[in-house]
């Protein structure tokens, strides 16, 4: 291929390619028409083997990172496309027209998306309504970005709005939410808090068969199968004997994704620092009069648990933010504790994090590599550690 190289340093170049020569033996035919120009989705021009085996080799590499050489490594869980439940898109008007989709590869600039190779059929099915209801909005003045959550009672809404809406505008948001079957649309205005302008019904989703009822915008794994692949490589990495006595810590617990199924194991105490998704579980939680589960609101990364807070543990899981967790490593490798389970969608702030337990003496039992983000450089791991 011929590239002009826009950026190098010792260590790499960047550029553009400007044509290809020959293909390669790995190289194929991306299947969507907007690669290329949409940021997301960037590796859908290699081929499956080769880039399974890239995939898990960057999971490989962590691990070398940290000082765990040889590492024991699952085959990869694949997830391909038309699975991903939550949408994050972007929304500005431009020359008049209502321009909906992801941002354009390096840019600010949005790729209007008539469709989404990722997404599952029903946010696929809810894009050309919204433009639609976008375009009639005086809230709607230059930008707006949207969430979109496929729940298990249906798709839930979140509009972040770059001014106050209108009566008519409340009435155009009531409409389509009825005409697009959603369970709520809620608004937010100049990073205000969220305010539900209809409720169709409940917007819940199921963890361990407790059923929670979702903030607006709140976080959940990408997709439903990414999420039972990565609980079912916790569950298979706890420890083997526990008793009615047992206690599990859980670290960065969110809305009690992987907490609730966990407290069916042993007694559990998760933290969580958002506090609408904290609180969210802790409503399930004293619904049910569960009393093997405590959910407690507590910032990590400024209020980090302490030895001490360890102790008597038999297993700590964390799946720390996008940054990872290296204000709460420290403590958690002076614990001594027997059993850590490390859920990662970094493969860089994984290296990070793990090097302080490799020395403190873990060593790594499994590794799962689970692919929830196809054709992009982004890996979810769960890793599974014991001293």
């Amino acid at each position: 291929m011929r590239v002009a190289v826009s950026r190098k340093t010792p260590e790499r170049a960047q550029g553009a390619i400007l044509d290809i020569i020959a293909p390669g033996a790995t190289r194929t035919t991306p299947p969507c028409p907007y690669f290329g120009s949409c940021g997301g989705c960037k590796l859908q021009h290699i081929s499956g083997d080769f880039y399974d085996r890239w995939k898990t080799d960057l999971l490989r590499a962590a691990l070398s990172r940290a000082g765990f050489t040889a590492p024991p490594i699952a085959p990869l869980l694949t997830i391909g496309f038309g699975h991903r439940r939550r949408a994050d898109l972007a929304a500005t008007r431009y020359n008049g027209a209502v321009q909906l989709g992801l941002h354009r590869a390096g840019s600010n600039d949005i790729i209007d998306l008539a469709a989404c190779l990722l997404l599952t059929a029903p946010l696929n099915a809810i894009l050309p309504g919204l433009r639609r209801l976008l375009a009639t909005l005086t809230a709607f003045k230059r930008s707006a970005s949207i969430v979109l959550n496929q729940l298990d009672s249906g798709v839930d809404l979140l509009l972040k709005l770059d001014a106050e809406p209108s009566a008519d505008d409340r009435q155009r948001l009531i409409a389509f939410a009825k005409s697009a079957g959603l369970t709520r649309i809620s608004i937010i205005v100049r990073e205000q808090n969220p305010e539900s302008i209809i409720i169709l019904k409940p917007s819940t989703v199921s963890f361990g068969g407790i059923l929670i009822d979702i903030p607006p915008g709140a976080f959940l794994q990408a997709t439903h199968d990414g999420e039972a692949a990565i609980l079912a490589a916790i569950i298979a990495g706890l420890p083997s004997k526990l008793t009615a006595k047992s206690k599990f810590i859980e670290l960065y617990a969110g809305l009690g994704t992987f907490s609730f199924p966990l407290a069916q194991h042993a007694r559990l105490t998760a933290y969580e620092g958002s506090p609408a998704a904290a609180g969210a579980a802790a409503h399930a939680i004293r619904r049910q009069a569960l009393n093997r589960l405590t959910m407690t609101t507590r910032d990590l990364a400024r209020r980090p648990l302490i030895k001490t807070d360890f102790a008597g543990a038999a297993c700590v899981i964390l799946d720390p933010p996008f940054d990872g967790a290296a204000g709460q490593i420290p403590a958690l490798a002076a614990s001594g504790v027997a059993r850590i389970i490390y859920v990662s969608c970094n493969q860089a702030a994984l290296a990070r994090d793990l090097k302080p337990l490799h020395t403190a003496g873990y060593r790594l039992t499994n590794a799962t590599p689970i692919d929830q983000f196809p054709a992009s450089p982004h890996l979810e791991s769960v890793i599974v550690l014991e001293r």
